[in-house]
């Protein structure tokens, strides 16, 4: 199934299921049941946000954007962690001000809409993890989806819980593991959108065994002015300067083609630019 596909079938479940909890946090008083709904409504944005990045960057390099826009998911990426912290201090605050003064929920209703939520979720994030691995603005919305997962589950026990005790300070202490969970999810989104737009070394690639692997490659003596750095999530590029021994243009050109299939098979970098240099080469004198 393509992944735009996917995306829309995910926000169409999604979004049911977000209003689905939104009633029943009203409905059945419980914070932790809403909280989780504030959630699901940011993985509502967050993929809208993911199928917007899906459609715009597919569209083709031109003049002005000679990389494409691929980096569209990365600025997605970025909105959709922005927004999680927002609502993680929304939950934060409301659970601290019910813990001096508690509401019991109806245990319930609470448990049976986040059981239900529960399994939209996990529909979900199946659908959604194959695509993850390549996309870094699918894997921000698979972050949404577990943390959903974790948090659906723990408004379940909870709901058992309450049930069983009548305790209503465990409603806000789930309220707060909910909290727990999205700010692990979204430093690790944050983390990885701004190191491509930092331009950093992909995490997946040794800059010194790069070095290492181009320097053995026969006719090249040195490596310097070495850059490695993504265009978006899976599309990675590479500039360097190589210092070749003294040979014909013919045969540096044989060169670069084992460099090129040395990065892309080791590496996994479709963009390269090198500038070759000769140790030995004379210097042409001008009269």
């Amino acid at each position: 199934m393509p992944a735009r596909r996917r995306l829309t079938l995910a926000l169409a479940a999604t979004a049911g299921l977000a209003l689905l909890e939104l009633w029943g946090g009203v409905a059945s008083r419980s914070l932790a049941l809403t909280s989780d709904a504030v959630h699901v409504c940011t993985d509502v944005l967050a993929l809208a946000l993911a199928l917007a990045a899906a459609v715009g960057s597919a569209r083709p390099a031109d003049p002005r954007r000679t990389f494409g826009y691929g980096r569209i998911e990365v600025l997605g990426a970025l909105v959709n962690g922005t927004l999680l912290l927002v609502a993680t201090l929304v939950i934060v605050y409301e659970a601290v001000r019910r813990f001096s003064a508690p509401v019991v929920p109806s245990a319930p209703l609470m448990t049976a809409i986040a059981a239900l939520g529960l399994a939209v979720n996990g529909g979900i994030g199946l659908m959604l993890r194959h695509e993850s691995r390549r996309d870094l603005n699918v894997r921000a919305v698979l972050f949404h989806v577990l943390g959903d997962e974790l948090g659906s589950a723990a408004v379940v026990l909870g709901g058992i819980a309450i049930a069983a005790t009548d305790r209503a300070w465990i409603d806000p202490l789930l309220s707060l593991f909910v909290a727990a969970i999205i700010v692990a999810g979204v430093v690790r989104v944050l983390r990885d959108a701004t190191n491509v737009l930092l331009e950093s070394v992909p995490g997946d690639v040794d800059a010194g065994n790069l070095e290492q692997h181009i320097g053995r490659i026969p006719g090249v003596v040195g490596v310097h002015d070495l850059h490695v750095w993504s265009i978006a999530s899976g599309s990675h590029a590479l500039s360097a300067h190589v210092l070749l021994d003294d040979r014909r243009l013919s045969e540096a050109a044989h060169v670069l083609r084992d460099i090129d299939e040395c990065v892309k098979a080791h590496f996994g970098i479709a963009h390269l630019t090198i500038q070759f240099e000769c140790e030995n080469c004379p210097i042409p004198v001008r009269h």
